[in-house]
């Protein structure tokens, strides 16, 4: 049973996860062997592995929303947010909301999520475009005494937007970018869905999202850029992303025709896409350990990892130098009078 307001013993168990998780970020004298880390000029391969590996570790049994896991991911995600300097929106980078538990729950008490926002100005603070660059924080918790870890789903991504905000803590951008750690996407995108009904953000200035959800992981060495089929006019960006990847990254999974292979709405990017707002979704091809207890760190392809991360990297770099310039106009809905 969830609730809302916790039992000392669940907050004895968030201060321990903190506690952990402080624990295994602190310095450590360095090992007699060490593991040659993929190089990359974009990401530090170090802190985009270790952050992963933290936020998928046992302690945190697997973040669902409302948990002590979920709020000791939480605590470590916002000291990130202040170690690069963001700014926040309002006084705080915690943006609550509640959601009322469903009907077969055991509980009739709500459950509050918390999406983490901060924001990199840029040359002209508060005017013009804006990108945003969203992942979810949250996962499946424990389902049957399993631990489910999601380190792909979405620690990865989680890591990625984080190495994104540190390329840009570093190189300032042309326009502002709002970086939305998202909660409760595992429940039905119910963070980002309450981002973009809230007044928190001025939606009319979002040009484009930018969303990380699963990329860590394929056998193929692919990741794939979706959205192109609803904004065509985003296909050059994603072409000139593609041609310096070190990783293969390829368009679609975004055709209604597709089925459940559509992925338009099966990730945050849903948000915004019904709130007419133009977006690339970035993930790779399900693998079997996708919603298993076994999505776990040690399965994550290193080299793969760093390098589809460093893609984002170069994702949103090529988006801010474009946004002005980018054609966002939605393909017409079939049968509509705009497609007749």
């Amino acid at each position: 049973m969830r609730k809302q307001v916790w039992t000392i013993a669940a907050g004895l168990f968030a201060f321990l996860a903190l506690a952990l998780v402080w624990y295994l970020n602190a310095p450590k004298d360095p090992p007699q062997q060490t593991i040659a880390l993929p190089q990359s000029d974009y990401v530090d391969a170090g802190e985009l592995l270790h952050l992963t590996e933290l936020l998928s570790n046992d302690a945190l049994e697997g973040r669902l929303i409302g948990t002590p896991g979920n709020e000791a991911a939480k605590g470590f995600l916002r000291k990130r947010f202040e170690t690069l300097r963001l700014t926040k929106i309002g006084n705080s980078y915690e943006h609550p909301f509640t959601i009322l538990p469903p009907p077969e729950s055991d509980s009739d008490q709500p459950i509050q999520g918390v999406n983490l926002l901060g924001v990199i100005e840029g040359e002209n603070p508060g005017d013009g475009r804006m990108l945003v660059i969203s992942a979810h924080y949250d996962h499946l918790g424990i389902v049957d005494g399993e631990i489910y870890n999601g380190a792909d789903d979405n620690a990865s991504g989680v890591a990625s937007l984080i190495a994104v905000a540190d390329w840009f803590s570093r190189h300032t951008p042309q326009h502002d970018i709002l970086f939305a750690l998202v909660d409760g996407e595992e429940e039905g995108q119910l963070g980002a869905r309450a981002l973009v009904r809230s007044e928190e953000v001025d939606l009319s200035r979002i040009a484009l999202n930018l969303n990380f959800d699963m990329v860590s992981r394929s056998d193929k060495g692919e990741l794939y850029a979706s959205g192109t089929y609803h904004y065509p006019g985003l296909v050059p960006l994603v072409e000139s992303i593609a041609a310096k990847s070190r990783v293969t990254l390829l368009m679609g999974h975004d055709r209604p025709e597709q089925g459940p292979d559509d992925w338009t709405s099966l990730s945050d990017q849903a948000a915004f896409h019904d709130a007419g707002i133009p977006f690339i979704y970035f993930g790779v091809e399900d693998h079997p350990d996708y919603h298993k207890p076994t999505d776990d760190y040690d399965a994550i392809p290193m080299e793969f990892f760093v390098h589809s991360a460093e893609t984002l990297v170069m994702a949103a770099i090529a988006a801010d130098q474009s946004l002005d310039e980018l054609d966002m106009t939605a393909r017409p809905v079939e049968g509509s009078l705009s497609s007749e």
